[in-house]
This record gives C-alpha cells, structure tokens and sequence, in this order.
C-alpha cells in the first residue's frame, strides 16, 4: 500500500498548496485592484487542465491518474480563482436585505453566487461528456467529489453552522457575509456528513480491494480529497484553528477606505 500513502500525502499536499496559491493571488488582486487581470493571467491553469484531463482519458498508466487527478484540479482551481477574484459571481452584489428570510433569502443568495455555480455545473457536465467510454475515469470523478463538496459547503453555510471562517472572504465578496448565517446546524449538515461519509466509504472499500498500482494510487487519491471534503464540513463545527494553515503565507489584507467598506 506505498503507492496509497504516496496518493495519500499528494492529494494532501496539492489540496494544502492549491488553497495557498489561489488565497495568495487573490489576496494580492484586492492589494493591487487588478482582479480581472489575476484571472486572465491565469487562464494557462484552466488551458493546462483541460490539456491534462484530455490526455489522461485514454491513459491507463500511473502517469495516467496523476495527470487526469491534477487536470481537474487546474480546472476547478481557475474556476475558484475567477469567483474569488470577484469576475464570475452573479448577478447580485449587494448585502442581504434586513429581515429576509424563507424563499426570497434563497433566491437572492443564489444570485451572488449564480454564475459561479452555472460554470462549475458547465465544467462537470462538459467532463461527462468528455469522459463518456473513456478507458481513465479520474478526472470526472476528482472534479465530482469537489463539485459535491462545494455545493453542500455553500448549502451550510446558508442554512447554518456554528462555526464560519471570514477571515478569507475577498474584498470584492464582502457582500456574501450577509447571507451567512452563524448558529446551529440544520438537516444540511448531516446530510452533508452521511453523503461524504459514504464517498469516503465507497473510495476506501475499492481501494481496499484494488489489485493494480493505477488503482491503488487512483482511489487513494480518491478517499484523501473526499476524507479533507469531509473534515473541512466538520471544521464548520469544530472549533479547530484551521485559518493558520495559510495565514502565514498570505500579505496582510489591505486595510480599505471607509468609502470602499
């Protein structure tokens, strides 16, 4: 099982230097103002991916899953980058309304977020297609379990968790604060738990009964990014001081004109 600890340990790793990177370009957008051009000089990640995931759908090597593993991860982090940078959000941009609540708090907050969520959708379902008989499986299914994640994530933390980091949120995503809501968790937060839980479950039973190195590395990969999906869900409730894995390696926000607040 060396090959799974080496999976293991990478997916770690780029999970850990991925966030790193993305928080630090954005960080230095809302520093210099130039968000639109982090995105664009970023767009050789999102053209690399896709190059990676092409690649990689008729390769059943090692080198095979690495690569389609790393596409996907090129492709949701250029798409993360362009949300957090503040370029593809939604159509709505402004605070929560005093006192919404029900359907109309939903639907607002859906639009912060609507285009955002209309490209990952776009991106999964464009690997769908792309995938389809394809001899190496891994970058739909590493893009899948992130896409999961993030919309159970986002469900959270509009219904309600007891713990939110802020202390990330870029200043052109200041608005999102508002439709957050600090408290005690809802049906989301174990919903969320029993489907990751079972991702976990389904990854580390193949992996378990997996007889080649490809699949062994493959599905170590797999039950790492889906086990860090989870325990970022628990995060929200366990009162652990994760914002000290990339705090160190951030510039101190810039501090913004009371106009600009």
């Amino acid at each position: 099982m060396t090959g799974a600890l080496i999976a293991a340990v990478a997916a770690i790793f780029l999970w850990w230097f991925s966030t790193g990177v993305i928080l630090l370009a954005v960080r230095r957008a809302d520093r210099s103002g130039r968000h639109l051009a982090t995105v664009v000089l970023g767009l050789p990640l999102l053209l690399g991916g896709g190059w990676a995931v092409l690649v990689s759908l008729q390769m059943e090597t090692l080198g095979g899953v690495y690569l389609g593993f790393l596409g996907a991860l090129a492709v949701w982090g250029w798409i993360e980058l362009a949300f957090l940078a503040g370029v593809i959000t939604g159509p709505m941009r402004q605070d929560c309304l005093p006192g919404l609540s029900g359907k109309p708090r939903f639907f607002r907050a859906f639009a912060t977020v609507a285009h955002h969520e209309l490209l990952l959708t776009l991106g999964l379902l464009l690997l769908v297609l792309v995938s389809a008989g394809a001899e190496n499986q891994m970058a739909l299914a590493t893009y899948l379990i992130l896409y999961v994640a993030r919309i159970f994530a986002k469900l959270n933390l509009f219904f309600g968790v007891p713990r939110i980091n802020l202390e990330f949120i870029p200043r052109r995503l200041i608005h999102l604060k508002s439709y957050f809501r600090r408290g005690p968790v809802t049906l989301a937060f174990p919903a969320a738990i029993t489907v990751l839980t079972a991702l976990i479950a389904v990854c580390a039973e193949r992996l378990w009964f997996a007889t080649s190195e490809m699949t062994i590395v493959g599905y170590g990969l797999l039950t790492t990014l889906a086990a860090l999906a989870l325990l970022e869900h628990w995060l929200m409730v366990i009162p652990l001081p994760d914002a000290k894995l990339w705090r160190w390696m951030l510039p101190a926000p810039k501090t913004m004109p009371k106009e600009e607040r």
